[in-house]
């Protein structure tokens, strides 16, 4: 039986549209040309990339993203989670970044930073307290310090006093002022930040493809 001769219209040359090569039309191409254009697929995740994400939404601030332990993936019900309080944001790795991001952008980035230096030097051991104490102070507590946080004059003094018999519990008064500044203050701006309400948009958007 003889076949039927269909016409069909020229496709590639249609405007607007675009069709990858046949296959007898890349035969002969270089393999290494082939596996740049040749488009490949990654596997659909119900979450983001987050440092990408932060890169691309806020470039200016890359250089100041720190490398972090937490997982790539960030799903949009543990953003929601930051929501509900500070310490759940502060509890998550990435929602440290995303708020440190944002804190960044406000020039307020040395609140996280003590507070995070805070935590780090509970953990201290204790032959490593004075040295690391004398650290945060010069950082952060110091009247002249480049990253000086906003406490007042008494426990400026008590935290100089303090660091000099270092113990784990040395900078609580200060970093407990710096935590409720950042509650009362940053937190509730941060909420109804472009930063994190983009964030949370495109997640939710992206969990339903």
């Amino acid at each position: 039986m003889r076949g039927v001769a269909l016409f069909m219209p020229r496709l590639d040359r249609m405007p607007g549209v675009f069709f990858a090569a046949a296959p007898k039309d890349l035969k002969g191409m270089d393999s290494s040309l082939l596996d740049d254009k040749m488009p490949k697929r990654r596997p659909k995740t119900f979450g983001m990339d987050m440092k990408a994400y932060l890169r691309s939404m806020i470039p200016h601030l890359e250089s100041g993203m720190k490398p972090s332990k937490s997982k790539d993936i960030l799903s949009a019900d543990e953003v929601m989670q930051w929501s509900q309080s500070l310490e759940k944001l502060l509890a998550n790795q990435t929602g440290q970044d995303v708020f440190g991001s944002f804190l960044k952008s406000e020039f307020s980035e040395e609140n996280i930073e003590f507070w995070l230096a805070c935590e780090d030097y509970k953990k201290t051991e204790s032959e490593l307290l004075h040295g690391k104490a004398e650290k945060i102070y010069k950082a952060f507590v110091h009247s002249d310090a480049a990253k000086q946080i906003n406490i007042d004059f008494r426990t400026r003094e008590s935290t100089a006093k303090k660091i000099k018999a270092p113990t784990p519990a040395c900078f609580d008064e200060a970093q407990k002022i710096i935590y409720t500044l950042m509650e009362k203050d940053s937190y509730p701006r941060f909420l109804k930040s472009n930063i994190y309400l983009n964030l949370l948009n495109d997640l939710q958007a992206n969990s339903l493809k």
